[in-house]
């Protein structure tokens, strides 16, 4: 997903701005569309889960991919970044809407809740 969403970003605010996407996909995992969520400052930006779960619901998604930035660089996961993820874990699984992963990207790398195993 890394190589899909990083040709979608800005990069050249991608160290100067957090921001928030969401890929959408179809059944197969085919992606239907990338959802700009939200623009931040350095340290933060707004993720609504109402709003990610409605655009999922609009576009008949089957599952999701939350993608966003650090500007500092650093790929660890802050807390926030692990309660989000478990906030929208538990209320995609009520829609039967599947998240996928939350990705955390830099210009060069990412990191992959998924593939960590903390989903």
């Amino acid at each position: 997903m890394y190589s899909v969403i990083i040709k979608k970003w800005d990069l050249d605010i991608i160290e100067y701005q957090e921001e928030v996407k969401v890929i959408l996909l179809n059944r197969a995992n085919i992606v239907l569309g990338i959802y700009e969520m939200s623009k931040g400052g350095i340290s933060g930006t707004v993720v609504d889960i109402r709003i990610i779960l409605g655009v999922a619901l609009k576009c008949n998604a089957s599952s999701i991919v939350l993608v966003h930035n650090h500007p500092s660089g650093k790929l660890v996961p802050s807390e926030a970044d692990k309660a989000i993820t478990k906030k929208l874990k538990d209320a995609s699984n009520l829609l039967d809407i599947g998240l996928l992963d939350h990705i955390i990207i830099s210009r060069l790398n990412y990191f992959s809740f998924s593939d960590e195993g903390i989903l």
